[in-house]
C-alpha cells in the first residue's frame, strides 16, 4: 500500500466517480483503476461497488475511508510543519485559552505579534484547564495560557507572562466592606456573580492566592 494509491482512493471514495476522480488527479482513468484493484487485493476487501460509472463504498470502504482521512490529515499537518519550519514567520500558531483571558488579554497580545510577523497565523481555541494542559502535552496546540501554572506537571516548560490583582464588589454595608485588602478565604461562604457555564472559577481563585 502506497501513498498514491491512497491518494487515489481517496479521490474516487469522495467523488464517487472513477472518471471524475481522473480528471481530478490529472491522470489517465486507468491508472485510477489499476491502482484501485491493487489496493483492494493487497487489503483482501471491496472497498467500492461498482454501478457502471459510478462507484460507492462498502461498509468496510467507509471505515478505511475515515482512517485515511485522518491519516492525509497528519501527513498534511507534517508537511506544514516542515514548511513552517523553513519559513517561522509565515507559520501557523495553534493557542489554547480559558475564557478569561480572550476578552482583553489573548487580542492584546496576537495584535502584538502581528505587528512584528505579519504573516503568521493563529489557530485558537478555548479550553477548560485540565483540557488546555492536555492538549499542550499531546502536541495539538504549541502553547497555552493558563492560570495557574501547573507547577507538578515536568512535561510542560512553563513561564510566568504576568501577575494581576483580584478585586472584590462588595456592598457598603458588607463586613468587609471597608477593609483595604480581603483574602479569598474570608469569602469562602460568600455568593458570586461568575462567568458564563464552563468558566472553572477554582483556577482563579488558586491564581489570586500566589
Amino acid at each position: 500500500m502506497d501513498f498514491r494509491q491512497i491518494r487515489y482512493f481517496m479521490e474516487v471514495a469522495t467523488r464517487e466517480h472513477v472518471t471524475e476522480a481522473a480528471h481530478s488527479l490529472h491522470v489517465a482513468q486507468s491508472s485510477v483503476s489499476r491502482q484501485i484493484v491493487n489496493l483492494e487485493n493487497e487489503l483482501e476487501v471491496d472497498l467500492f461497488i461498482r454501478e457502471g460509472r459510478r462507484v460507492h463504498l462498502t461498509p468496510i470502504g467507509k471505515i478505511f475511508f475515515e482512517r485515511m482521512k485522518h491519516a492525509m490529515n497528519v501527513i498534511d499537518d507534517a508537511r506544514r510543519e516542515v514548511k513552517e519550519y523553513l519559513d517561522p514567520e509565515k507559520g501557523t500558531i495553534r493557542i489554547t485559552f480559558p475564557i478569561s483571558l480572550a476578552a482583553y488579554t489573548l487580542p492584546t497580545v496576537i495584535y502584538a505579534f502581528r505587528l512584528r510577523y505579519p504573516e503568521a497565523k493563529f489557530q485558537l481555541k478555548q479550553a477548560l484547564y485540565q483540557e488546555l494542559i492536555e492538549g499542550v502535552i499531546k502536541g495539538d496546540f504549541n502553547l497555552g495560557l493558563i492560570g495557574p501554572l501547573p507547577l507538578k506537571e515536568k512535561k510542560l516548560e512553563q513561564k510566568v507572562l504576568f501577575t494581576e490583582n483580584i478585586v472584590a464588589l462588595l456592598p457598603i454595608h458588607h463586613r468587609l466592606a471597608k477593609e483595604s485588602s480581603v483574602k479569598l478565604q474570608e469569602l469562602v461562604d460568600e455568593p458570586f456573580v461568575l462567568l458564563p457555564k464552563g468558566f472553572v472559577f477554582r483556577d482563579i481563585v488558586v491564581n489570586a492566592c500566589q
